[in-house]
């Protein structure tokens, strides 16, 4: 019975960490990216205050959202990742899950995600509709646009009139203008990381951002930063915020200028890093909004 059963739990343990690998547990610098932004916004729409439950449902649902996008993601790519250095060792290119499975778990994780947004309020479950179509449509507009960052923009930044619906149940002006300073943030890095996979993705006819702005990447990934920063500029001044939170500003300044530097030979690791290093602008940005609730 022993030797009969561990044929089988090696399989299920295989399944499950292939399962882990598509949803990006071991990487969670995509979670981070969207979190932080959500954070910012729930904690200026609750004025630092945030409800212990919402905290925790948008918290789990970026999670879930994020593990999901990426499973749709493989799942779109999984004839073309094989040909990418990058990628070519996935889950799906290597065999070790199916597509169908693939599938199952994408709405699996919808599914827990809905869940947890049934427990806010109407207008916050009509929206989540839209962070789901935004979520499943984005990694197939790389097949009939150079644009996908911008889709993938729009969908990471969905959380914020999310959050500010679950917390006032209004969407204010002022989540519209946070909304449009991560699309945009998020155009600019998910750029460098298109740059990462430039040269692959020319070859196999996959369009990005990185190879439509070709040798101006780097000028139009800085005008992108710059806008990114007035918008939060206007947003700490139409809320009043003190200084910490230019201090956390000046800080994903600085950041900003970092990752200019690292991209301007256009090296893979490099690019791949000024990528990651966005975790920690974003996390400036948030500390500096917790800073100026605690010191008014």
């Amino acid at each position: 019975m022993q030797s009969g059963a561990k044929p089988i739990e090696a399989g299920w343990q295989q399944k499950l960490q292939a399962c882990g690998q598509l949803m990006r547990v071991n990487k969670p610098i995509g979670t981070y990216l969207v979190l932080w932004p959500m954070l910012f916004s729930l904690w200026i729409a609750a004025e630092g205050i945030p409800p212990l439950n919402l905290l925790f449902i948008f918290c789990l649902g970026t999670f879930l959202m994020r593990s999901a996008g990426c499973v749709i993601n493989d799942f779109a790519d999984r004839k073309v990742d094989g040909h990418v250095k990058r990628t070519a060792q996935r889950p799906l290119p290597g065999g070790r899950i199916s597509a169908k499975e693939a599938l199952i778990l994408f709405f699996l994780l919808l599914v827990t995600a809905f869940i947890l947004v049934l427990f806010t309020n109407s207008m916050t479950v009509y929206l989540s509709f839209g962070g789901v179509a935004l979520a499943a449509c984005y990694p197939f507009m790389k097949r009939y646009t150079h644009l996908p960052q911008v889709v993938l923009g729009m969908a990471f930044a969905w959380a914020i009139p999310m959050t500010f619906s679950a917390t006032l149940n209004e969407i204010p002006p002022i989540a519209w203008l946070i909304y449009t300073a991560t699309m945009l943030w998020t155009v600019a890095y998910d750029t460098m990381y298109a740059m990462v996979d430039r040269d692959d993705d020319i070859k196999i006819g996959v369009k990005s951002t990185a190879i439509l702005f070709g040798d101006l990447d780097k000028i139009i990934i800085g005008i992108l930063q710059l806008l990114t920063l007035i918008i939060f500029i206007m947003v700490g001044l139409q809320l009043s915020l003190s200084i910490g939170f230019y201090l956390g500003l000046t800080v994903m300044a600085g950041l900003f200028a970092y990752q200019q530097h690292l991209i301007k030979d256009r090296q893979r690791d490099a690019c791949f890093s000024a990528f990651l290093n966005n975790n920690y602008a974003g996390l400036a940005l948030f500390i500096g909004v917790v800073i100026h609730y605690l010191t008014v």
